[in-house]
């Protein structure tokens, strides 16, 4: 790691501005229902108690259901920290500059949902990130930003690479934790390399395959869930509409491409598990269509998979074989976490279900390393830079120590 952390910095009595992700699931009634990402900054935040802190984040996206103020976050630290965590429904304007300037030692102040800024959902280049109204504004307010949101550091967005192009910037403890241990991976991994791929982001983790197998990072893939019906229905030229889905001509033409050269590489599921009558049913894929929903891999695909992971030396899981949440169709991720669990592998665990799915079969603590994240987890993994990541290494260049 080339960017600086808490170790290279002294933060008593200094303004400091805090990014994190605590993003999570909302109910309807509009109530916060998991707060693990909470849990994964309070390291940090501790840290940075002796300070004037003011903390970044951000929930939802426009338009969606879960896109709320903060002012429940605010409520959920205040509580873990056992003290009291301010909420302003401002982010960078006079209020909230105002509110800055008047923080005294040991106060903590968390902003308005970042995304309520119109600008922040626009991935750019931190230069010109650092132009927009809101790092303009704020940088000068502060002595130091501290970068914890390693789960969000795929983007290239202004809270997460703008600040580092203004101001003295270092990784917080979860940042630094996740770049440590992700880069196992990437670099003199215990060979062979096995990704399990699968949920329904199937689009990112075409991009991830593509870039893994080229990269020579990853030796084998194991498609399943929405990316191993996609794969099966090119190859065998199946008709996705007859699988309950619909898949992109350019994402066909990608998922083609990466066949013709790296077939050799990727294991697609040979059988497939669909509800009839209320109840499981395993056939072949030669006999699809069927006109009915793939919902998990079938048994013969489970024992092959989990013959693969015994055999690997490193394995990346990320994302449900199958509709977990159903018993007769959580099948498929069950034995693929316990064959991982099982394993001596180096495993790393990631994404929001998966994880979920782990923890609910009391597995989680069998794994190397639980990632906070899905998409930057995935991104770094298949050898591609990080924004965010690269952004806190050139202001270690750019400002030294503190």
């Amino acid at each position: 790691m080339t960017f600086l952390t808490l170790d290279d910095v002294e933060t008593a009595s200094k303004r400091v501005l805090l990014r994190i992700d605590v993003n999570s699931p909302v109910s309807e009634s509009g109530k916060i229902m998991d707060t693990s990402r909470f849990e994964q900054h309070l390291e940090t935040i501790r840290e940075l108690q002796n300070s004037k802190l003011v903390i970044m984040s951000h929930q939802g996206r426009p338009g969606d259901d879960d896109f709320t103020t903060l002012e429940q976050h605010a409520e959920i630290l205040s509580e873990m920290l056992g003290k009291e965590v301010e909420y302003i429904d401002d982010i960078f304007g006079p209020a909230a500059r105002e509110r800055i300037k008047k923080l005294e030692d040991g106060e903590i102040l968390m902003l308005e949902n970042v995304r309520f800024y119109s600008e922040e959902i626009l991935n750019r280049p931190p230069e010109r990130q650092a132009l927009t109204p809101m790092v303009q504004k704020l940088s000068p307010l502060f002595d130091l930003f501290v970068n914890d949101a390693f789960s969000t550091a795929h983007r290239s967005q202004p809270s997460m690479v703008g600040f580092s192009v203004t101001l003295p910037s270092v990784a917080g403890r979860l940042m630094e934790r996740e770049v440590k241990a992700l880069s196992r991976v990437v670099k003199n991994p215990e060979r062979p390399v096995t990704f399990v791929l699968g949920g329904r982001k199937y689009e990112d983790s075409i991009e991830v395959i593509e870039s893994a197998l080229s990269n020579r990072i990853a030796d084998r893939i194991l498609t399943c869930g929405m990316v191993g019906n996609v794969f099966l229905a090119v190859k065998h030229g199946i008709d996705e509409k007859q699988l309950g889905f619909e898949i992109k001509r350019a994402v066909k033409d990608k998922v083609r491409q990466i066949l013709r050269v790296f077939e050799d590489r990727i294991e697609i599921p040979v059988d497939v598990a669909y509800p009839l009558n209320g109840s499981r049913h395993e056939m072949p894929v030669e006999t699809l269509p069927i006109g009915l929903p793939i919902w998990d891999i079938g048994s013969k695909t489970i024992e092959k998979y989990r013959k693969v992971i015994r055999e690997s030396g490193t394995v990346v899981a990320n994302g449900p074989a199958g509709r977990f949440e159903d018993p007769d169709f959580g099948k498929g991720t069950l034995e693929i976490l316990e064959a991982i669990a099982e394993s001596r592998c180096f495993s790393v665990l990631g994404g929001g279900h998966l994880i979920a799915a782990a923890s609910k079969l009391g597995l989680l603590d069998k794994f190397s390393y639980v990632s906070t994240s899905g998409g930057a987890l995935l991104t770094f993994v298949s050898g591609k830079p990080l924004p965010a990541v690269i952004a806190l290494e050139k202001a270690a260049e750019r400002f030294g120590r503190r």
